[in-house]
């Protein structure tokens, strides 16, 4: 075996079973911030599935034409303009949303390190939460009518602090299980040591 040249690339390893489970059809990289070393890679970071997104444009544009269709119905039947108003705002809305969602959703990452899960998200607003393993108490994994048409899931952690359950959108049903699993494994041998 040789050792590398100094300043070339490390070599890296071949993802373990686990992680080619949380990364099957998730997107090819995880969109960094602009600001350099705002966030340390100490781990491998994990997204969400290709699937996420084309669940969330159907959902917002599905909105987006039922808002278009039911506000001249609106305006026809009460003989009033001023429906328009609401109507234009909530179109307005629904259009910077469906533009900016594929971005949000590239931005959201998750990684599991030794005594915490670190989920990222955001794109202008961006928000960095780390849960410690020993703190979780429940993991819950649901997924409604159209999640299950495009297999995916949207796994929820709750922590000893009611209010700040964690939520991870859009995973593979394969990925929400396995880590379900892992998350379930890892947060009992810590509690085991309080």
């Amino acid at each position: 075996m040789t050792n590398p040249t100094p300043g070339a690339p490390e070599a890296t390893p071949s993802p373990t079973s686990d992680e080619a489970v949380l990364d099957a059809g998730t997107f090819d990289e995880l969109l960094e911030s602009r600001r350099e070393g705002l966030f340390v890679r100490d781990g491998s970071w994990h997204q969400l599935a290709r699937a996420y997104r084309t669940v969330q444009l159907i959902s917002l544009t599905a909105a987006l034409v039922l808002v278009a269709v039911a506000a001249p119905i609106i305006a026809a039947v009460t003989g009033t303009g001023w429906v328009w108003i609401p109507a234009g705002v909530l179109l307005v809305v629904l259009a910077v949303t469906l533009i900016l969602t594929p971005r949000q959703i590239r931005s959201f990452g998750y990684r599991l390190r030794e005594n915490d899960l670190v989920l990222r998200r955001g794109i202008l607003f961006q928000r960095v939460v780390a849960v410690p393993y020993g703190r979780m108490q429940l993991v819950d994994i649901t997924h409604g009518p159209l999640d299950r048409a495009f297999g995916i899931a949207q796994l929820k952690l709750v922590t000893a602090a009611a209010a700040s359950a964690v939520v991870i959108p859009g995973l593979t049903q394969d990925a929400a299980e396995k880590l379900r699993d892992v998350l379930i494994a890892v947060a009992e041998s810590r509690r085991t040591g309080l």
